[in-house]
């Protein structure tokens, strides 16, 4: 049963690295292998139970005669519910933290950063883009960066050829930025609520590789860029209450939220508690300073003409049952022990954990680069705290999902909104980062050393 559990994820893999062909959303591949794979796990509950909890279901039994409900109610309490805590943290920050994004973008507060691509000069817009992209990616989830900056280049890039290398740009942009931090991606979440890697450490050491493997190509797609560039500037369409805030509302908004998101690292030091509490406190805060500045409005009862980012919103949800169905899903792979069999096979065979973090980038050029992450993860046995090979897998994975579209979910974003075909994406992009990640790397290995 354990090697049908295993089967089960790797054909999930084989679905997600196929999206694009088989149109099957990897969200609803990754809820349906989890699911299936507990139900397999709990049917078969006492052969699990008894080989890798033996004395911790001795202590539960207290006594009492084994039968099979007895089985479930310890997987159900004592298993299952672990590693639902540890994806509901990841979740829940998430969901705070693109609730935020929505909260600002509602209200007119990200217009700030569309006025700073106010230029026709193709370079400076650009590294505009890139620097803005690179910043916030750090700060916030990078999915939610990169379908905030894509919305904010098709309202001024008339042109789809120079908008498929700007996209392309944000996606290098987006992956660098969020694997520098650990809020800025579901990986570095991963890492942080799981108690494997420090916000400062972890910032560190993957500062300067993470600006190289985005700086360098970026550099190198300028060139493909003529020296001016056509953008259609218009006057902002009235957004319901959006209007009738004045600026200094719209900014203050802007620095409550994005400010207390570089907060939440401080907070959690402090308080001790888990990093979703941080993040859902500046939710509130945020959410509270909205409907004071929009209490007229609330009064009138006019909350229903707010316009809403449908994009951001089904692109968020979708991110969330993702994250979900994949810890869920390697959890009850851990939980067969075959992870643990895969990790000691490996060690017997002198494969160093820095090789395999490494192989962690192959493998994310073209499956999911967070499912790639977790996986790698979860195959490592120890739970050391800030070591290399954290660092390496969280790094390899973000610029590998850079060489191919399929690679993350913002090249996958790129293909369905500019029709951008893989092999177009490597030839003219792909290579160029893959240079940039390269050079990264070595960097990072030497100061890992």
């Amino acid at each position: 049963m354990a090697l049908v559990i295993v089967c089960i994820l790797l054909l999930g893999y084989l679905l997600i690295v196929t999206e694009n062909i088989t149109k099957v959303n990897k969200a609803a591949v990754a809820i349906f292998v989890c699911t299936v794979g507990w139900v397999l796990y709990i049917s078969y509950g006492t052969e699990f139970v008894t080989r890798q909890h033996a004395s911790e279901y001795a202590n539960f039994l207290n006594g009492r005669a084994t039968d099979g409900r007895l089985v479930k109610m310890y997987i159900a309490n004592n298993i299952f519910l672990k590693y639902v805590g540890r994806a509901c943290e990841i979740v829940l920050f998430l969901l705070a933290t693109m609730t935020i994004v929505e909260i600002l973008e509602n209200n007119g507060c990200l217009d700030f950063i569309t006025q700073l691509l106010k230029t026709r000069d193709s370079k400076k817009l650009l590294w505009r883009i890139g620097v803005v992209t690179f910043v916030i990616s750090a700060n916030l989830d990078n999915f939610t960066t990169m379908v905030m900056m894509f919305m904010a280049v098709r309202s001024v890039v008339p042109n789809r050829r120079q908008r498929m290398i700007l996209g392309s740009a944000i996606i290098i942009a987006a992956n660098c930025g969020g694997a520098m931090t650990v809020i800025g991606s579901p990986t570095g979440l991963m890492l942080w609520h799981a108690g494997l890697a420090t916000p400062t450490d972890f910032s560190l050491s993957l500062v300067i590789p993470c600006v190289l493997a985005w700086a360098l190509p970026t550099w190198w797609i300028g060139k493909m860029l003529p020296e001016h560039i056509d953008t259609e500037w218009i006057t902002l369409p009235y957004r319901g209450d959006d209007t009738r805030l004045e600026v200094w509302q719209r900014f203050m908004m802007l620095v409550v939220g994005i400010g207390g998101l570089w907060f939440i690292p401080t907070f959690h030091n402090i308080t001790m508690l888990s990093p979703f509490i941080g993040a859902l406190c500046v939710l509130s805060l945020l959410w509270v300073v909205n409907e004071v500045f929009n209490r007229k409005l609330l009064n009138m009862g006019s909350m229903s003409d707010r316009r809403i980012p449908h994009v951001l919103f089904y692109g968020n949800h979708q991110l969330i049952l993702f994250v979900m169905g994949m810890v869920l899903a390697l959890g009850v792979v851990k939980e067969t022990g075959m992870m643990t069999d895969l990790s000691l096979f490996l060690q017997k065979n002198g494969i160093s954990s820095m090789l395999i973090g490494l192989s962690a980038g192959i493998v994310s050029t073209v499956l999911d680069n967070f499912a790639t992450a977790a996986s790698y993860i979860t195959l490592q046995s120890s739970s050391e705290l800030n070591m290399a090979y954290w660092k390496i897998v969280a790094y390899t994975t973000s610029v590998g999902g850079n060489l191919l579209t399929i690679g993350s979910v913002a090249g996958l974003v790129l293909m369905r909104m500019e029709k951008v075909r893989v092999g177009w994406y490597f030839r003219n992009i792909g290579w160029k980062a893959g240079v940039g990640a390269l050079v990264g790397t070595g960097v990072l290995l030497l100061t890992l050393a």
